[in-house]
């Protein structure tokens, strides 16, 4: 539960993998809780089990000592079996940090990779380089799903970028019978990670482009409560930017504004930017209120109270969604917030907010 798992983090641990849609989300909360009890899997007893969320395949898990947590996520990765799955199945385990950046999931694009290497083989060594990652299966459409903490995927998108550079260094970008131009040739530093957005793939900026890759609330909260900053920035070195949003991950293009703007000041409006997130990142926390089976009535009074809430707390932002409402602000203010709203709620509704 948001509010009681950021009081306790240390015995909590983030569980990434979990098959989706398979089994009732009660059969596989229970398959869950028999899984990390095992020895095997240096488990003990579980205090609690948030699953599922908002993110698929995600769940967290406070343990009742501290010790057990410590000595699961120390073993990393574990095997989820049971009589009533169809198979087994390997779960990432990460530390709970309770902040915005606890688990994502993004859809990576490989077709730029697949004149370079075996696709099979660079998945595999990504999955030994970064073991906090979970990798769903290739598809014949060279894409692949990607779930774990978001400093990994920050990572796992530095890795790429590296290996695409390389590869434009070392040779030429040839296609089967023909000779390479010049528009092939694009400066390797350039290369973004390719997301797959809502609208489909999203292409590579131009070679004058760069880009960021951040979580998408805190893109929000940026957006909302630093845009002049952001912006100052941009203008400062002559950069604009668009962005493009898929789910849990953003991807901000930066691009010169006029022929006169050279590569030096990408990277300087790149480097103030990634700072800004910086920032951002280690200050920010995330609480999740959610509400099972409301009335229209109770949607509007539950979303009344954040609103008044919100008054006495500027710098918290909503975002409501149809089961549950995000609140993101200091590690403070979200405790406060979630307080406050479930007195408030308290003469309207038995059942408090998770």
């Amino acid at each position: 539960m948001a509010t009681e798992r950021s009081a306790k983090p240390e015995r909590t641990v983030v569980v990434c993998g979990i098959p989706d849609g398979l089994l009732s989300e009660d059969i596989m909360a229970d398959i869950l809780m028999i899984n990390f009890q095992k020895t095997k899997n240096n488990g003990g007893d579980v205090e609690d089990i948030d699953y599922p969320i908002s993110t698929k395949g995600v769940a967290y898990i406070t343990f009742e000592d501290k010790q057990v947590a410590e000595n699961v996520l120390r073993k990393g990765k574990l095997i989820l079996e049971d009589k009533r799955l169809h198979k087994a199945f390997f779960l990432k385990v990460s530390p709970y940090g309770g902040s915005v950046f606890t688990c994502v999931t993004c859809t990576l694009d490989l077709s730029s990779f697949e004149e370079r290497c075996n696709l099979e083989d660079l998945v595999q060594k990504l999955e030994e380089n970064l073991p906090n990652l979970s990798f769903g299966p290739l598809h014949t459409t060279r894409q692949i799903t990607v779930q774990g903490p978001f400093p990994d995927i920050k990572i796992l998108q530095n890795k790429l970028a590296l290996i695409l550079k390389r590869s434009f260094l070392e040779q030429p970008f040839k296609r089967k019978g023909r000779v390479p131009d010049n528009r092939s040739r694009m400066k390797p530093r350039n290369h973004g990670l390719p997301f797959k957005s809502r609208n489909g793939t999203v292409e590579n900026p131009s070679e004058e482009g760069l880009t960021i890759a951040l979580d998408t609330d805190i893109y929000h909260y940026m957006k909302k409560f630093k845009s002049k900053l952001y912006q100052k920035n941009l203008e400062k070195y002559g950069v604009t930017s668009y962005e493009s949003v898929d789910g849990e991950v953003t991807i901000i293009y930066l691009c010169n504004s006029s022929a006169k703007s050279d590569s030096s000041q990408l990277e300087h409006a790149k480097n103030t930017i990634e700072g800004l997130l910086t920032e951002l990142h280690s200050s920010l926390r995330k609480g999740r209120l959610f509400r099972k089976g409301p009335t229209r009535t109770e949607k509007q009074e539950h979303e009344q109270a954040c609103e008044l809430v919100n008054k006495k707390f500027p710098n918290v932002l909503i975002i409501p969604y149809p089961t549950h409402i995000d609140i993101i602000g200091s590690s403070s203010d979200i405790y406060e917030f979630a307080q406050q709203v479930n007195k408030m709620m308290g003469s309207f509704q038995k059942e408090p907010w998770i």
